[in-house]
């Protein structure tokens, strides 16, 4: 499944060094990246330090920009304090992604210089994680397109507010409710590209006309 990922989307290879950081290991995210603060009076802070790290698209380039945020700070200790991540975490990261650059140099798998494409990482990680979609429904809640199975948006996604129509999640959270969590938005036409044998066009296309709800199911981006 990650072999699959790291060289999907038409060969784009992750991690790559352009994009001198580690989306393969970030699509198994630690269980715990951001800690709350020890005072209640310094939660408010830490709730906008890391609202400040949202990117369009969805969790995984959120947690791209963590790390390169990071990387660009020198891997300091007290830039994550300073916003409430855990650096054990990060550091876990910096080693699988090490680790992968090493063992993609041993077979002699050339890294990209530059990608800045984000559609590029989704449509892998899509590659990859292909079963674990789900489609926002007419009455505002969403089904995983395979088995209608309920499902909601974790409320600590950077998606929890956009609600997009079509979105791919890492895993799924049992409490009260099943949440998806770690949750990118995907264009539905890649399910097509990456998993024929998966998908049939009828499930991919039957969602595309269907009015939502107001402010729901609106795409961030215009499909390419």
């Amino acid at each position: 499944m990650h072999a699959r990922i790291s060289t999907g989307s038409g060969g784009l290879v992750l991690p790559c060094a352009g994009l001198r950081s580690p989306p393969l290991s970030c699509v198994s995210p630690p269980p715990r990246l951001c800690f709350p603060p020890l005072c209640s009076d310094k939660a408010v802070h830490a709730d906008t330090a890391h609202k400040n790290f949202w990117q369009k698209g969805g969790d995984h380039l959120t947690l791209l920009n963590v790390y390169n945020q990071w990387r660009d700070a020198d891997y300091s200790a007290d830039w994550c304090f300073e916003n409430f991540i855990q650096i054990r975490s990060l550091k876990r990261c910096r080693d699988i992604r090490e680790q992968l650059e090493s063992m993609l140099a041993r077979v002699e798998v050339e890294l990209q210089t530059e990608c800045k494409d984000d559609q590029s990482i989704r449509k892998a990680i899509t590659s990859g994680f292909f079963y674990h979609v789900a489609k926002l429904e007419k009455s505002g809640s969403y089904k995983t397109v395979k088995h209608s199975q309920q499902v909601h948006m974790h409320p600590s996604s950077c998606l929890h507010q956009e609600m997009p129509r079509w979105v791919l999640y890492f895993e799924l959270v049992l409490t009260k409710k099943e949440f998806m969590r770690n949750v990118i938005e995907i264009d539905p036409a890649w399910l097509i590209e990456v998993a024929p044998h998966y998908y049939s066009k009828k499930e991919v296309e039957d969602a595309t006309k269907i009015k939502m709800p107001k402010a729901k199911g609106k795409s961030s981006e215009v499909p390419q």
